[in-house]
């Protein structure tokens, strides 16, 4: 890879600021990578191994990444609050690699994902997803489901609690709380991803049901409880 062009800054020299939409240049790179490090690889051409890593200098070849540099990658993975991104050289050669944490809607075989065990230490009593009200009344009737992604994402607090960083998106108004024992005892799995995110399959259908509902919470205009049924 072109050593000069990462020292650039950006191949153009461009700061981090554009002008498409008043938006932030690092957001938009951060919002193509995990795109295509979750979801798009195969339909644009990248290579992913078994593990979801991806050479670094591959991703900048490719057309939708021609304005950003290595050191852009890098400053992205770095200060990103919510840690949505590892970055590894590869053993063999030291090439660098890039990897999302969790996320992928595309089988990812040896994610470093930390299985919960039912009374283990570090077994949450309960865990929330964040969604919006709108969906509530689905949600209460049907439960949790994954959509198209390999897992439902379940944060151990809410956003802004000590230790919670990812998990939910900060703008959801609605957090449904998991008893995970109650989920585990019925062998549904959990799984810690590296960044702090609780991740579950759900059970044969990809759900996490009402039964397992403790509580929801309605989290604006103000901080309410919600009826479970």
């Amino acid at each position: 890879m072109n050593s000069e062009r990462g020292r650039s800054g950006g191949r153009g020299g461009r700061g981090r600021r554009g002008n498409r939409g008043g938006e932030d240049r690092d957001v938009r790179l951060s919002k193509s990578m995990s795109y295509a490090l979750r979801h798009g690889a195969n339909q644009m051409g990248l290579k992913m191994s078994s593990d979801g890593f991806m050479f670094v200098e591959e991703l900048l070849a490719h057309p939708q990444f021609s304005s950003y540099s290595l050191e852009d990658v890098e400053r992205v993975v770095a200060t990103n609050d919510k840690q949505r991104f590892k970055l590894r050289p590869q053993l063999e050669d030291g090439r660098l690699q890039i990897r999302a944490s969790q996320g992928h809607s595309v089988q990812v075989m040896d994610l470093e994902m930390k299985p919960v065990l039912g009374g283990s230490p570090d077994c949450p009593v309960e865990a929330v997803h964040g969604s919006y009200l709108r969906n509530w009344s689905s949600i209460q009737q049907q439960g949790l489901s994954r959509m198209r992604r390999t897992h439902i994402h379940l944060a151990p607090g809410l956003p802004g609690e000590e230790g919670v960083i990812s998990g939910m998106r900060k703008d959801c108004d609605l957090a449904v709380y998991i008893d995970v024992p109650k989920a585990l005892a019925d062998g549904i799995e959990f799984f810690w991803s590296d960044n702090g995110v609780l991740l579950t399959p759900g059970d044969a259908e990809g759900k996490l049901l009402p039964k397992y509902f403790s509580r929801a919470l309605s989290l604006r205009p103000t901080r309410s409880i919600l009826p479970l049924q």
